[in-house]
């Protein structure tokens, strides 16, 4: 069935001075992206193996101050028997940018635009509806790169598709032509504008620049590229412009060479005067412009649609590294996409005839989850920040492997080496992508964990064994959580039986003299390493409830391999542990850390971010009321395992996180290190201190406020019931991500993009109870009291599920709607369960499976 292409879902709207900080990035996991603009303006061009914010590749020059010009589209429209009108397919700039040293200072500042913008948001699709009384034609912009669940190579492809949808409301025909242009700008450092050089200079300094017209049976377009460029350059690659139009295509190679903007004024006298645009003579220019033009008649009261695309190839890599040092001596470990394509006109080529069903099921992915019945707050939350995952923060090598920064600096990543304990916290890798999470377990477990049980907790690249010898106690715990979540949503125990041995030497390495638990009693004494990037010394909820979550999952994968000995260890240190916290680390309000210099410490444990005194360490919790003490829990709960600790307490616990981290107003609050809350912004804090007592020197990140902290603590208070405060939670963190405040695709903490923030989908996961264990194919959900339809997936298929409850039983049908999906049982939590003795094994192309639960 045919895309009502017309017909995009819509989870947010932004108008006004929300459209202000909006950009959207738009490309493939591990392609870099093109960030979409809130007034159709196209920012932020990170496609060369770095962050780049703030880059757009620049045509012209003029010095500090004076007018540039950068990558645009603009729409010529002549009604039948009137005058022509010709606009840039953007809107109004926003009143504070319209003064500057020479006048308005923004990029395409001098082009007439359309009068107002409203931008339109489900992603990975971006809608920009752009009116004005004196243009014959609404047009609205849809923008988008393929993302399917299970599917990482078809949502791992390096275009951004742009329709341009021309509606004529009028009773005469309007004759329009859509074009755009774009300079080459392949070789430039991606630096933010005001660094880029002259186009002026010789064509030699810009290393040879050469744009190319092409056509094929299903696109006509400009190929960019560069001649005289080293091929081991980073900024090595090409770049494509294209259209799928068929007639009425007029194009450029370069402009005209002329100065005091004399280019950009032949241009637009040109495409103003008759809707085409005519070649101008090659003359060796230091950055060629390419411009694509399409004409198309749109009828009274009609629509008609143009498609763009861009696609880019860059196959150059350079590990972690940011050093400025020569790119020949440095590690090239390749891009995945690259290895599939050989150049940007060939991704074009290749990816142009599947584009009606990358859309097709893209749209079918994002309208089964915007419908679904739960908050939309939440579902914002999660959907915008799985843009993460196709940012400069996250990236596949030549080999396929999925390695992600922290988050992305302006001009370089930030933190590197998929940091276990900040990725401890998302969810969005596993439930969308499986084979790139399990691809992050081959490595940690593969090749960072020594012979004495230590793993590193930032990966090194090229890939070494062992690799790295950093060592925290947290991201060791979540990892071994992380690949238990893996093996169970996938099943695939030769997986598990092949990491078992390097995942029991994780967890004795807690048990090593002098080390995290040295007298193996289920309670982390000893020195700690931890996402907070300093050591807390004795025990505290954060990486003691981590602990007590991965002694459960060990005992779980241990008896189901039958290691049933190793098993009994871990039920038996768990238990210990469990019952010690709640008696000595509760404090009726919730858990605190006991500062306690252990007798002795095991070499390695200090990672040495800082010099601390050892009778008197700085920077711990000590009675801190910490936002993410029982992240653990949320993991147990995440995985089917229940509660670790007593379930009052727990419940009492968020409460006070509640109660005591919740700020409303910021104008006020004193930050020590970073920002990210102020004025009438609404947020959670790191940690507070509710009775007074804080340390005189507590860890430096104690008075900040964490996106992925706010999503950690929601997710869990929706596993214990409280909807109410999660919603408040979840709704205080994207008011302030509201695009007049910053952008809803980008929640910082150490760098843009932050992948804790990527926590955010495990509110989809609490909020539906989805549960699935693939070695014994049962699916559970969260019983609801009315209708309700839901979305789902494991990493590997997805789909919907709906309840219809009645008197004494409740109807559920199952529809997978990609990958594959093997069902023995399924069960609503609270209710009942039904079993099917013979299996059903359920595909894209399968009728939904339909049962009745009785209630039990």
């Amino acid at each position: 069935m045919a895309t009502n292409k017309s017909d995009w879902p819509v989870l947010r709207s932004y108008r006004g001075e929300q459209l202000r900080h909006v950009a959207m990035p738009v490309g493939g996991i591990g392609t870099g992206t093109i960030s979409l603009g809130g007034r159709g303006d196209l920012r932020d061009w990170e496609l060369m193996n770095r962050p780049s914010k703030g880059f757009t590749p620049l045509g012209r020059i003029g010095g500090k101050g004076l007018p540039k010009n950068g990558p645009f589209f603009a729409v010529h429209a002549k009604p039948a028997g009137g005058p022509a009108v010709t606009r840039c397919l953007e809107g109004p700039l926003p009143t504070s940018e319209w003064i500057g040293s020479h006048g308005c200072s923004p990029i395409n500042s001098g082009l007439p635009r359309f009068a107002a913008a409203t931008f339109h948001a489900a992603y990975p699709l971006g809608q920009v509806e752009l009116r004005d009384p004196k243009v014959p034609l609404r047009v609205t912009l849809q923008a988008y790169n393929p993302m399917i669940p299970g599917d990482a190579e078809s949502s791992g492809l390096p275009v951004m598709v742009m329709r341009y949808r021309l509606h004529n409301p009028t009773n005469r025909r309007v004759a329009a032509s859509v074009c755009g242009s774009i300079p080459n700008f392949i070789g430039v450092e991606p630096t933010d504008t005001v660094n880029q050089k002259d186009w002026h200079l010789d064509p030699d300094e810009a290393f040879g620049p050469r744009n190319r017209f092409r056509k094929t049976q299903t696109l006509q377009g400009i190929h960019l590229d560069a001649t005289s460029l080293d091929d081991r350059s980073a900024m090595f690659g090409s770049l494509a412009l294209s259209t799928t139009a068929k007639r009425g295509v007029t194009h450029r190679t370069q402009w005209l060479q002329k100065g005091w903007s004399g280019a950009l004024l032949d241009f637009w006298d040109d495409l103003t005067d008759d809707g085409d645009i005519d070649p101008r003579p090659e003359h060796g220019m230091a950055r060629p412009w390419a411009s694509l033009c399409a004409r198309v008649n749109v009828p009274p009261k009609a629509t008609r649609e143009v498609t763009f695309l861009v696609t880019w190839h860059f196959p150059n890599r350079f590990a972690w590294s940011n050093d400025a040092g020569p790119d020949r001596d440095r590690a090239n470990v390749g891009n995945h996409y690259c290895t599939r394509f050989d150049d940007a006109w060939d991704a074009a080529n290749k990816i142009a005839p599947r584009l009606d069903t990358l859309e097709r099921t893209t749209v079918d992915f994002t309208r089964a989850f915007c419908d679904a019945d739960i908050s939309d707050i939440f579902k914002e939350a999660a959907l915008f920040n799985a843009s993460t995952l196709r940012t400069q923060t996250c990236f596949r090598t030549r080999d396929g492997r999925f390695f992600g920064w922290e988050g992305c600096g302006d001009d370089q990543g930030c933190c590197p080496g998929s940091c276990t304990h900040v990725w401890n916290y998302e969810y969005a890798t596993s439930s969308l992508f499986g084979e790139l999470s399990r691809s992050m377990r081959e490595v940690e477990f593969g090749h960072t964990v020594t012979d004495s049980g230590r793993m590193a907790f930032r990966v090194s690249l090229p890939i070494q064994s062992p690799n790295g010898d950093k060592v925290a106690a947290d991201g060791q715990m979540g990892t071994i959580c992380r690949l238990y979540r893996d093996w169970r949503m996938s099943g695939d125990t030769d997986m598990l039986r092949s990491f078992w041995p390097d995942v029991k030497r994780s967890l004795q390495y807690a048990w090593i003299d002098g080390g995290w638990d040295g007298d193996r009693d289920g309670v982390m004494e000893g020195v700690q390493h931890n996402t907070m990037d300093v050591e807390y010394y004795g025990p505290n909820p954060e990486v003691g409830v981590w602990y007590l979550a991965a002694l459960r999952v060990a005992a779980e994968m241990a008896r189901h391999l039958g290691d049933d000995a190793f098993a009994d260890v871990c039920d038996h240190l768990y238990a210990s542990g469990s019952k010690w916290l709640d008696a000595n680390l509760f404090n009726g309000e919730f858990y605190e850390h006991l500062i306690r210099v252990p007798d002795k410490i095991a070499d390695g444990l200090t990672v040495g971010y800082g010099d601390t005194a050892l009778d008197d360490p700085d920077w711990q919790v000590g009675p801190g009321c910490l936002a993410d003490q029982l992240v653990g829990q949320l993991m147990s709960h995440a995985c089917g395992l229940g509660h670790l600790l007593k379930p009052a307490n727990i419940r009492k616990t968020l409460r006070s996180i509640v109660k005591h981290n919740t700020r409303r107003g910021f104008g006020d609050h004193f930050t020590n290190m970073r920002t990210y809350a102020l004025g009438d912004d609404a947020g959670l804090l790191v940690c507070s201190y509710p009775n007074g007592d804080r340390p005189r020197n507590p860890f430096p990140y104690f008075n900040e406020v964490w996106t992925g902290m706010e999503y950690t603590v929601a997710a869990h208070l929706l596993y214990e019931g409280m909807l109410r405060q999660a919603e408040a939670v979840v709704r205080n963190t994207r008011d302030r991500h509201d695009g007049a405040r910053r952008n809803p695709f980008n929640e910082p903490e150490c760098g843009h993009h932050y992948a804790r923030a990527m926590a955010s989908w495990a509110l989809i996961v609490a909020a539906t109870g989805f549960d699935y264990d693939g070695t014994r194919h049962t699916l559970s959900f969260r019983a609801s009291d009315k209708k309700a339809t839901w979305f789902w997936s494991n990493g590997d298929a997805w789909g919907t599920v709906s309840q219809t409850p009645g008197k004494t039983s409740t109807r559920v049908s199952l529809r997978v709607m990609g990958g594959r999906l093997t069902v023995r049982s399924i069960a609503l939590d609270g209710f009942g369960k039904t079993a099917l003795p013979r299996g059903k094994k359920l595909s894209s192309g399968s009728k939904a499976l339909s049962v009745a639960i009785r209630a039990e």
